[in-house]
């Protein structure tokens, strides 16, 4: 198993619909990355610059490409996957806001 620190830019014009899939648990049923997934993107953060940016823990080669057909496509533009250890990446961006504030899990939260 691989993670990695995933950035990308949003499209605007779709969060609302990706904020709503995901407050309705539709990615979830998606095998086998719908949780990890989901739970990924509730804590994603979003950057000064106004992008997105989490971690994601994935077994695809390339990396995330059945989220990327799924998913991640969809909602979000210029996708760039940089290889971690297991949590460095959310230490890294812990200090940014979240994409959607009311889905973030509490900061002391410890994922993977």
């Amino acid at each position: 198993m691989s993670f990695y620190l995933v950035s990308a830019t949003p499209r605007r014009d779709l969060m609302p619909e990706l904020h709503d899939r995901l407050v309705a648990d539709e990615f979830r049923p998606l095998r086998p990355f719908g949780n990890v997934l989901t739970d990924s993107l509730r804590d994603a953060r979003r950057t000064p610059e106004g992008g997105a940016v989490w971690e994601e823990e994935d077994y695809c080669r390339p990396p995330l490409a059945e989220e990327r057909a799924a998913v991640l496509d969809a909602y979000f533009d210029d996708l760039k996957v940089e290889p971690v250890q297991r949590d460095e990446g959310w230490r890294r961006i812990a200090d940014l806001p979240p994409l959607f504030p009311d889905l973030a899990g509490p900061e002391e939260k410890t994922h993977g």
